[in-house]
Parts: C-alpha cells; structure tokens; sequence
C-alpha cells in the first residue's frame, strides 16, 4: 500500500488542501492572463455575436442558407461597477476554464491512492476523457447555444416601438452561463459511468426514460433557439447523442462491476 493510503484523517485534509491551493493558483494565473486581454476577448469574442459575420452565421448562410443579419441592440451599463463587475467575472470564470484540466488533475491525484489497481485501470486516462468533453461543451456552447439565443432575443421584439437596449450584465449573463453551462452538461457520461459503478441508477433507468429524455431534450432546444426547425436540430442532435452515450457508458460499467463481484465471490 502506498504512503497516502496509510495517511490519517487530518493528513488527507491537508492533503486536499494544497491540491486546492493549486487549483486556486492555477485559476489566479490564467484569469490575471485573461484580464490583460479582456479586451480583445470582449470585442472579439462575445460583443461580435451580435453581428451578422460571426463564424456560427456564416456557417448556417452559406451552408445551410439560413442567413441573420446585425442584432439591433445597444450595449450599456447602468451600474457605476458594471463593466468592472463582469471583467472581473470573466476573468474568474475565464480562468476555471482554462484550469480546468490541472483542476481535474489534481482532484484525481487525490482521489486516486485511496482507488484499487483494477478501479484505476478501469478508468484510465479519465482526466483527458473529462477534459475533452468539458472543452467540447464550452465550444457547443460558445459556437452554437450562445449566438443562437443572442441572435433570437437580440431580434425579438412586441413592438416595433420598444428598441432593444442590452446591459452587459444580462448580455454577460446568458453567454457565459450558457457556455459553461454547456461544458458541464457534456460532462453527463462520465457522471452516468460513476454513478452506475456506485450502484446509485441503472443503464434502465437511462433506456426506460429515453422518450421523455427526447421530448425534455426538443423543449430545452426550442427555448435557447430561434424559432426555425434547422436551428432545433443543431442543438438537438448532439445533446440527444449524448444521452445515447450515457446509457452505452452505463452499460459497460454495469458489466465491469458483476465481473468484479463475481470475481470476488470465487
């Protein structure tokens, strides 16, 4: 056994504690890194979805011949620390997302000694696997969720009378919450293959409510997407096959873990 299984108590709190500490210094680092750039990021990255040439659009308009124009709003900030406020965030939030491999790293190195050997070789390589799918959600998010629904309520208006004036917390908001939020969701194999090898659900439970799953899955898209059916279908899709991955996911663990109890029954 190695010399962190054997650790007491408080050694294992201490432990955690300066893998936290790394984490918090990894997140200080990228997100001082990120604030030297926030405007760049800011023009470039999040304030361009509101015009028609961002990447998504033209994508859809030379692929898919749906084609947007400008998004007819005004940015301002009605608050003395506003802009302040969402600087700091972004290069908060910024700096967890650019840590986030490192973070997952050193969770792992913590919880790794107190694993069997089969229990680690069983889920070998799980900081790459969870880190793909986290920066495949951000990018979901980021090139397809996050102008969509800037482009629907940009443009939707009651009145041809009420002109659209964006703060830039609610602007803010919705993009980065939508973007990291995207990164989580995507995280929902991993969660069904942990889950299922705990024994807390079952891949039936997953394949009993695929129906409802679908229907949540369509409602979910048809809020954050215009009202065009294409739109529906992009986000759509990758959600739902995800949801498919889970359940393949949940029955693989389901069989590793009657092949272990079986073998330590024999």
């Amino acid at each position: 056994m190695s010399e962190k299984s054997n650790m007491s108590f408080l050694g294992h709190l201490e432990e955690l504690r300066w893998r936290l500490v790394r984490c918090a210094a990894a997140i200080l680092v990228v997100g001082i890194a990120i604030w030297f750039v926030q405007e760049y990021i800011m023009d470039y990255l999040f304030l361009s979805m509101l015009k028609s040439d961002f990447i998504t659009f033209r994508i859809f308009c030379n692929i898919l011949g749906v084609c947007v124009e400008d998004v007819p709003v005004k940015m301002q900030s009605t608050t003395v620390s506003g802009q302040f406020s969402y600087a700091m965030m972004l290069s908060i939030l910024g700096g967890v997302v650019g840590a986030f491999p490192f973070i997952v790293y050193q969770l792992w190195k913590f919880i790794e000694p107190g694993l069997k050997v089969n229990e680690k070789n069983n889920i070998r390589g799980i900081v790459f696997y969870i880190s793909l799918l986290f920066f495949s959600g951000i990018l979901f998010g980021y090139f397809v969720v996050a102008p969509l629904s800037v482009q629907f309520f940009g443009s939707f208006t009651i009145s041809d009378q009420i002109e659209n004036n964006f703060t830039i917390n609610s602007y803010m908001s919705m993009i980065l919450s939508t973007t990291f939020y995207c990164g989580l969701f995507f995280l929902l194999p991993v969660v069904s293959y942990f889950l299922t090898r705990i024994g807390l659900f079952r891949s039936d439970f997953l394949k009993k409510y695929r129906k409802h799953a679908l229907v949540v899955i369509l409602i979910l898209a048809a809020i954050i997407t215009p009202p065009d059916v294409i739109s529906q279908i992009i986000v759509t899709i990758p959600i739902y096959i995800l949801y498919e991955i889970s359940i393949l996911v949940a029955v693989r663990a389901e069989k590793k873990r009657e092949e272990e109890n079986k073998n330590a029954e024999a």
